[in-house]
């Protein structure tokens, strides 16, 4: 009774994620969404680990094969791994700040350049949405100015939603 009820109740979820995915995909034209993708697998692996308890309990009545509730276990594991391991192919680059181009690199660092005597020491810029980036910047200059006026020189890009900026004195 539990695993039938927990295969409903995975089955709804994952018929509305799967839904708001579509709406996703339509609005955004293209899918990089991973939050939405590992909630879906999610809820479709606890879905099939349901149909497996289920199957697993049938069969181990109907025949007396005490040992199928395993193997469905391990079937299940091979199965949730398969899909987990693709996720995380999928998804490693964003965790590393492997993900953004070199191109934006660049930009951003000949954008603060150009202004003074700016040099960027250090530069991280990672996805936070499909087709949003955040960026911390650490900079030395002979005088820095307040992080606002460093945010303005990178207004220009509209993928930047999230700007830490650290301004140091350059001692030397």
């Amino acid at each position: 009774g539990v695993a039938v009820v927990g295969l409903v109740v995975n089955l709804a979820s994952a018929m509305i994620l799967r839904d708001r995915e579509h709406e996703h995909d339509h609005r955004n034209g293209v899918h990089h969404d991973h939050n939405l993708r590992g909630a879906y697998l999610h809820v479709i692996a606890d879905a099939l680990t349901s149909v497996l308890a289920i199957a697993a309990l049938v069969v181990g009545r109907l025949v007396g094969a005490t040992w199928i509730d395993a193997a469905m276990g391990v079937v299940g594991s091979i199965l949730i791994g398969t899909w987990s391991l693709g996720l995380v192919r999928d998804t490693s680059s964003v965790l590393l700040d492997a993900e953004v181009g070199e191109e934006l690199r660049k930009q951003v660092i000949s954008t603060i350049e150009a202004d003074r005597d700016n040099r960027v020491a250090d530069l991280h810029l990672w996805r936070v949405g499909p087709h949003h980036f955040a960026a911390i910047v650490s900079l030395v200059t002979d005088d820095p100015l307040e992080p606002d006026h460093y945010k303005k020189l990178l207004g220009a890009f509209d993928d930047l939603v999230h700007v830490t900026i650290e301004a140091n004195r350059c001692r030397s």
